[in-house]
């Protein structure tokens, strides 16, 4: 996960210390270690991985404390399968949900990056999840969960981010990977067609 940070952190997408990662642990209670509050994921360390319950209560490190978003992870992993989830905030994942945002989703279409999102067919369309923004966390983590498809593995949250999912880290950043390249993509092609062609 420090290499994942540090290579994400070196595309720009932890911009003034945001975002935040997990990684879920083995066992059938829900355990996570999650970025600790406030750290530059460019520096991240080993350390700054705290491990948390689902109440997000730790026995390590009683002075820090987990990402303020830590209980959207929560939600998402009692929602899936996931092992690992990303939290990014980037100018094309921001972007795309002004283009888009009274349509509550993002289209993705016509591109090979599909593949990497688990999306084989030769006429594959993906719609990504789109919420508002909300400054309650709890509210905010609610609403990611409910949006969640497990069909497509991320949700974006309107002039936030995007919280991504994978059954692995390198599965998870995979498919961060591929979402950011469409969104670019999707937001290049628009500017060249009129928003109901590119719909």
């Amino acid at each position: 996960m420090v290499e994942v940070a540090q290579r994400l952190g070196g595309y720009g997408y932890f911009p003034a210390t945001s975002g935040n990662l997990s990684i879920r642990e083995s066992g059938e209670t829900l355990h996570m270690r999650v970025s600790v509050s406030g750290i530059d994921k460019t520096r991240l360390t080993e350390g700054d991985l705290l491990l948390v319950d689902e109440h997000l209560q730790s026995t390590e490190q009683a002075a820090r404390k987990p990402s303020a978003e830590a209980i959207v992870h929560v939600k998402l992993y009692q929602k899936s399968d996931a092992m690992c989830i990303l939290h990014v905030h980037t100018l094309s994942n921001n972007l795309i949900t002004l283009r888009y945002d009274a349509r509550g989703s993002i289209p993705l279409s016509g591109n090979e990056l599909l593949k990497a999102l688990g999306h084989w067919e030769e006429d594959a369309r993906v719609n990504v999840p789109l919420v508002e923004n909300y400054s309650d966390l709890t509210k905010l983590a609610t609403a990611v969960a409910a949006a969640y498809d497990p069909a497509v593995p991320g949700v974006l949250v309107k002039q936030h981010g995007i919280y991504v999912l994978g059954r692995s880290v390198a599965e998870a950043l995979r498919h961060l990977e591929a979402f950011e390249f469409l969104f670019s993509l999707t937001l290049q092609r628009a500017a060249l067609t009129p928003l109901a062609t590119a719909e």
